[in-house]
Protein backbone atom coordinates (compact mmCIF):
# COMPACT_ATOMS: atom_id res chain seq x y z
CA UNK A 1 0.00 0.00 0.00
CA UNK A 2 1.37 3.39 -0.99
CA UNK A 3 0.27 5.47 2.01
CA UNK A 4 1.72 8.70 0.64
CA UNK A 5 -0.37 8.33 -2.52
CA UNK A 6 -3.43 7.43 -0.41
CA UNK A 7 -2.86 10.54 1.73
CA UNK A 8 -2.76 12.73 -1.37
CA UNK A 9 -5.96 11.16 -2.73
CA UNK A 10 -7.80 11.67 0.56
CA UNK A 11 -6.45 15.21 0.92
CA UNK A 12 -7.76 16.07 -2.53
CA UNK A 13 -11.17 14.55 -1.71
CA UNK A 14 -11.57 16.21 1.69
CA UNK A 15 -9.91 19.57 1.01
CA UNK A 16 -10.78 20.43 -2.55
CA UNK A 17 -13.34 18.19 -4.24
CA UNK A 18 -15.75 16.43 -1.90
CA UNK A 19 -18.36 16.80 -4.67
CA UNK A 20 -16.28 14.60 -7.00
CA UNK A 21 -16.26 11.86 -4.37
CA UNK A 22 -19.89 12.49 -3.37
CA UNK A 23 -18.84 13.13 0.22
CA UNK A 24 -21.03 14.97 2.70
CA UNK A 25 -18.79 16.95 5.05
CA UNK A 26 -20.23 18.44 8.24
CA UNK A 27 -19.56 22.03 9.34
CA UNK A 28 -16.22 20.97 10.82
CA UNK A 29 -15.06 19.07 7.73
CA UNK A 30 -15.74 15.58 9.13
CA UNK A 31 -17.06 12.74 6.99
CA UNK A 32 -17.97 9.22 8.09
CA UNK A 33 -15.12 6.81 7.37
CA UNK A 34 -17.56 4.33 5.78
CA UNK A 35 -18.66 7.01 3.30
CA UNK A 36 -15.05 7.80 2.38
CA UNK A 37 -14.18 4.12 2.01
CA UNK A 38 -17.28 3.51 -0.12
CA UNK A 39 -16.15 6.29 -2.45
CA UNK A 40 -12.53 5.11 -2.55
CA UNK A 41 -13.61 1.54 -3.29
CA UNK A 42 -15.20 2.74 -6.53
CA UNK A 43 -11.69 3.23 -7.90
CA UNK A 44 -9.78 0.01 -8.66
CA UNK A 45 -6.54 1.33 -7.17
CA UNK A 46 -8.23 1.83 -3.75
CA UNK A 47 -10.54 -1.20 -3.81
CA UNK A 48 -8.75 -2.87 -0.89
CA UNK A 49 -8.36 0.14 1.42
CA UNK A 50 -9.71 -0.45 4.95
CA UNK A 51 -10.09 1.75 8.01
CA UNK A 52 -6.84 0.36 9.45
CA UNK A 53 -5.01 1.65 6.36
CA UNK A 54 -6.26 5.15 7.18
CA UNK A 55 -4.83 4.88 10.71
CA UNK A 56 -1.48 3.69 9.32
CA UNK A 57 -1.51 6.49 6.71
CA UNK A 58 -2.00 9.09 9.46
CA UNK A 59 0.62 7.60 11.77
CA UNK A 60 3.25 7.45 9.00
CA UNK A 61 2.68 11.01 7.78
CA UNK A 62 5.12 13.64 9.00
CA UNK A 63 2.77 16.42 7.83
CA UNK A 64 -0.23 15.24 9.89
CA UNK A 65 -2.79 16.16 7.25
CA UNK A 66 -5.74 14.19 8.68
CA UNK A 67 -7.33 13.07 11.90
CA UNK A 68 -9.81 10.35 12.86
CA UNK A 69 -12.27 10.56 15.74
CA UNK A 70 -15.49 8.66 16.55
CA UNK A 71 -15.73 6.91 13.18
CA UNK A 72 -15.09 10.08 11.17
CA UNK A 73 -12.11 11.52 9.31
CA UNK A 74 -11.21 15.06 8.26
CA UNK A 75 -8.40 17.05 6.68
CA UNK A 76 -6.80 19.38 9.19
CA UNK A 77 -5.85 22.20 6.83
CA UNK A 78 -5.54 23.39 3.24
CA UNK A 79 -9.22 23.47 2.30
CA UNK A 80 -10.14 25.31 -0.87
CA UNK A 81 -13.88 24.67 -0.66
CA UNK A 82 -16.66 25.22 1.83
CA UNK A 83 -16.67 22.39 4.35
CA UNK A 84 -20.35 22.29 5.15
CA UNK A 85 -22.89 20.61 2.90
CA UNK A 86 -26.10 22.34 3.83
CA UNK A 87 -29.18 20.20 3.76
CA UNK A 88 -31.65 23.00 3.33
CA UNK A 89 -34.73 22.29 1.23
CA UNK A 90 -34.52 24.39 -1.91
CA UNK A 91 -36.19 24.76 -5.29
CA UNK A 92 -33.87 23.34 -7.97
CA UNK A 93 -33.13 24.67 -11.44
CA UNK A 94 -35.06 23.21 -14.38
CA UNK A 95 -32.45 20.50 -15.03
CA UNK A 96 -29.75 18.79 -12.99
CA UNK A 97 -27.21 16.17 -14.08
CA UNK A 98 -25.67 12.99 -12.74
CA UNK A 99 -22.55 11.25 -14.08
CA UNK A 100 -22.45 7.47 -13.68
CA UNK A 101 -20.65 4.45 -15.14
CA UNK A 102 -22.45 3.15 -18.23
CA UNK A 103 -22.81 -0.26 -16.58
CA UNK A 104 -25.29 1.24 -14.05
CA UNK A 105 -27.58 2.99 -16.54
CA UNK A 106 -30.03 0.10 -17.13
CA UNK A 107 -30.54 -0.38 -13.38
CA UNK A 108 -30.98 3.38 -12.82
CA UNK A 109 -33.51 3.60 -15.65
CA UNK A 110 -35.41 0.74 -13.97
CA UNK A 111 -35.15 1.81 -10.29
CA UNK A 112 -34.39 5.51 -10.42
CA UNK A 113 -31.47 7.15 -8.64
CA UNK A 114 -31.06 6.01 -5.04
CA UNK A 115 -28.32 7.03 -2.60
CA UNK A 116 -26.91 3.50 -2.01
CA UNK A 117 -24.20 3.91 0.65
CA UNK A 118 -24.65 7.67 0.93
CA UNK A 119 -27.29 9.80 2.59
CA UNK A 120 -28.40 11.51 -0.62
CA UNK A 121 -28.31 11.29 -4.40
CA UNK A 122 -25.74 13.85 -5.61
CA UNK A 123 -26.56 16.01 -8.63
CA UNK A 124 -24.90 18.86 -10.48
CA UNK A 125 -26.13 21.99 -12.24
CA UNK A 126 -23.47 21.53 -14.92
CA UNK A 127 -22.87 18.72 -17.39
CA UNK A 128 -19.11 19.28 -17.03
CA UNK A 129 -19.18 18.63 -13.28
CA UNK A 130 -21.38 15.55 -13.72
CA UNK A 131 -18.91 14.28 -16.33
CA UNK A 132 -15.96 14.88 -13.99
CA UNK A 133 -17.70 12.94 -11.20
CA UNK A 134 -18.64 10.11 -13.55
CA UNK A 135 -15.07 9.80 -14.86
CA UNK A 136 -13.88 8.70 -11.42
CA UNK A 137 -15.47 5.31 -12.14
CA UNK A 138 -15.72 5.13 -15.94
CA UNK A 139 -13.54 6.81 -18.57
CA UNK A 140 -16.65 7.39 -20.72
CA UNK A 141 -19.48 7.86 -18.19
CA UNK A 142 -23.14 8.22 -19.00
CA UNK A 143 -24.60 11.61 -18.17
CA UNK A 144 -28.16 11.54 -16.89
CA UNK A 145 -30.41 14.57 -17.26
CA UNK A 146 -32.84 15.08 -14.39
CA UNK A 147 -36.07 17.05 -14.88
CA UNK A 148 -35.57 18.64 -11.49
CA UNK A 149 -38.17 21.42 -11.72
CA UNK A 150 -40.85 18.93 -12.81
CA UNK A 151 -39.86 16.57 -9.96
CA UNK A 152 -39.98 19.50 -7.50
CA UNK A 153 -43.50 20.38 -8.66
CA UNK A 154 -44.39 16.70 -8.08
CA UNK A 155 -43.16 17.01 -4.46
CA UNK A 156 -39.66 15.54 -4.80
CA UNK A 157 -37.56 17.38 -2.22
CA UNK A 158 -34.22 18.84 -3.24
CA UNK A 159 -31.52 20.31 -1.04
CA UNK A 160 -28.95 22.84 -2.16
CA UNK A 161 -25.72 21.24 -0.97
CA UNK A 162 -23.17 23.87 -1.96
CA UNK A 163 -22.03 25.76 -5.04
CA UNK A 164 -21.34 22.47 -6.84
CA UNK A 165 -23.85 19.99 -5.45
CA UNK A 166 -27.60 19.47 -5.26
CA UNK A 167 -28.96 16.63 -3.14
CA UNK A 168 -32.14 14.56 -3.20
CA UNK A 169 -33.40 11.60 -1.21
CA UNK A 170 -34.33 9.72 -4.40
CA UNK A 171 -35.09 10.53 -8.04
CA UNK A 172 -37.79 8.39 -9.65
CA UNK A 173 -37.10 7.03 -13.13
CA UNK A 174 -39.75 9.16 -14.88
CA UNK A 175 -37.60 12.27 -14.29
CA UNK A 176 -34.41 10.75 -15.75
CA UNK A 177 -33.18 10.66 -19.33
CA UNK A 178 -29.79 9.87 -20.86
CA UNK A 179 -27.89 12.64 -22.65
CA UNK A 180 -26.68 11.53 -26.05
Amino acid sequence: MNYQKLSKEISYALRHAPHEYELELDEYGWVHIEQLLHSLHEQPVWHNVHENDLHIMISQSDKKRHEIHNGKIRALYGHSTAKKVLKEESEPPEFLYHGTPKRFVALIMEQGLIPKGRQYVHLSEEIETATQVGKRRDKQPAILKIEAKKAWIDNVIFYHGNEMVWLADKIDKQYISILE
